[in-house]
């Protein structure tokens, strides 16, 4: 970040997880009418006379996206490639984007040859083959190119790579430093500290919360399970999942928390409301869990409060072995009916690993990096914010992303998992009601869900 994320929708939208990702069952039925034929059905590789040739040919390439300003990156790849063409549709966001995605793939027509895609919604399109594997284009060689995690998430550890990451969003803690000093609390290590200093601060001042956990927010609760070390999916081949969303691990976690808002230490106000902004703006939360991308977020949506914060990493269930998750980033595909399979898979690993590229993707639409080169490079991680008071905000996440696991896996139908996480256990925490039977139903609805769209489950 030095990343000056601004308060735009537009922004918003890119730095947050989406829990719109589409259901199995319309993503089946979106491929099922696709031609599903491009040149690159094979696993070889594709020689590189062939790539240079392809190259060298005029071509038109098109590209949904709803990244603003992503004709300076653009601009790149056509100075580069001069034959190569891109021409820029906004599909629009989240939801809009991939339901239009999936209906051009099963009408057999109108589909991009390349399409942003967010990490969640990733095994959504792959259990309908209607992603082309890239690795036969020479992205394997991008491996260490890219954070170590985002390589498991776009597929890269099993051999077939179905995307480029673009950024990404490890979970840190942004708070108060003014409201922490004033009542004694200093920065929690562990969860337990953290929990004291909820009880603490609280009794002290019943008007200030010492953070917010939105009840109707499942990517940040996706997010504090990736940093728990829970596994709440396991998608084997593409009929086949375990789900295990309330399991001893997310039971501690729905203890914690449904403990906290139990006692009435914390808040569960929906986000990105307008009584959120005003309470983020008025001191009503004293932290904010949020991820990489929140600092130039926060920069623009709570002026008010300018100078007042600081960042540090996420409390940990264990702070011999610190951990974290991630909330948010989004990659690249090439949607498999492209007629230029050649062209469009390296216009997608141009666009996400050429350094000046990437580089603009973190000065121009202050995307939080996902290349390990941009991560460590003094330029980007010694950035001071007055914001933060100066502090090296980019820095500290840079070290926070080293921690996030590479184990974490997504479900092939999100939106379904996040409706019903809001329906049960986020209700929970707003009623403050027993969250761990809150898990219980969402694990029996995800799994009656799931064998209604054809999986068997574990």
């Amino acid at each position: 970040m030095s990343r000056s994320l601004t308060s735009s929708p537009m922004s918003r939208r890119l730095f947050l997880t989406a829990t719109g990702a589409v259901s199995l069952g319309a993503a089946l039925s979106a491929c099922g009418g696709g031609d599903g034929g491009s040149s690159g059905d094979s696993s070889k590789p594709v020689p590189q006379a062939d790539i240079d040739k392809a190259m060298k040919t005029p071509t038109e390439l098109t590209f949904w996206t709803w990244v603003p300003n992503i004709d300076k990156e653009i601009a790149l790849f056509e100075k580069k490639y001069p034959a190569i063409k891109v021409k820029v549709v906004n599909a629009g966001q989240g939801v809009t984007h991939y339901t239009k995605l999936r209906t051009a793939i099963k009408a057999g027509s109108g589909a991009p040859d390349i399409a942003q895609m967010e990490y969640q919604a990733i095994p959504t399109f792959t259990i309908t083959d209607s992603l082309l594997d890239l690795a036969p284009y020479g992205a394997s060689r991008l491996k260490d190119t890219f954070v170590d995690w985002t390589w498991q998430q776009v597929g890269g550890d099993t051999g077939e790579i179905w995307a480029i990451p673009q950024d990404t969003g490890p979970m840190g803690m942004l708070y108060r430093a003014d409201i922490f000093d004033k009542h004694g609390i200093k920065p929690p290590a562990t969860w337990e500290e953290f929990a004291s200093a909820a009880r603490k601060l609280h009794k002290a001042d019943p008007s200030v919360y010492l953070t917010n956990l939105a009840a109707n927010e499942a990517a940040a609760w996706h997010g504090l399970l990736w940093q728990a070390g829970a596994k709440p999916y396991d998608l084997t081949g593409k009929s086949h999942i375990a789900i295990d969303v309330n399991d001893v691990v997310s039971k501690e976690l729905a203890a914690f928390w449904g403990g906290l808002a139990k006692e009435g230490v914390i808040s569960t106000d929906p986000d990105f409301t307008d009584a959120w902004y005003s309470g983020l703006n008025k001191g009503k939360y004293a932290t904010w869990i949020t991820a990489a991308w929140g600092p130039a977020f926060l920069s623009g949506s709570a002026k008010a409060t300018a100078g007042k914060w600081r960042a540090a990493p996420l409390p940990q269930w264990d702070a011999a072995n610190p951990t974290s998750g991630n909330w948010g980033g989004s990659t690249s595909t090439v949607i498999r009916s492209t007629k230029n399979p050649i062209a469009a898979a390296q216009f997608a690993q141009f666009l996400n690993s050429d350094p000046a590229s990437a580089k603009m993707f973190a000065t121009e639409q202050s995307f939080f990096p996902a290349t390990k080169k941009l991560l460590a490079d003094p330029s980007f991680t010694g950035a001071t914010p007055s914001f933060y008071g100066g502090q090296k905000v980019n820095e500290l996440f840079a070290d926070i992303s080293d921690t996030v696991s590479t184990s974490f896996e997504w479900p092939p139908f999100l939106d379904q998992a996040a409706t019903d996480w809001t329906e049960t256990v986020g209700k929970s925490l707003a009623d403050r009601t027993d969250s761990g039977a809150a898990l219980d139903a969402w694990q029996k609805r995800l799994t009656t869900y799931a064998k209604s769209q054809g999986f068997t489950v574990a």
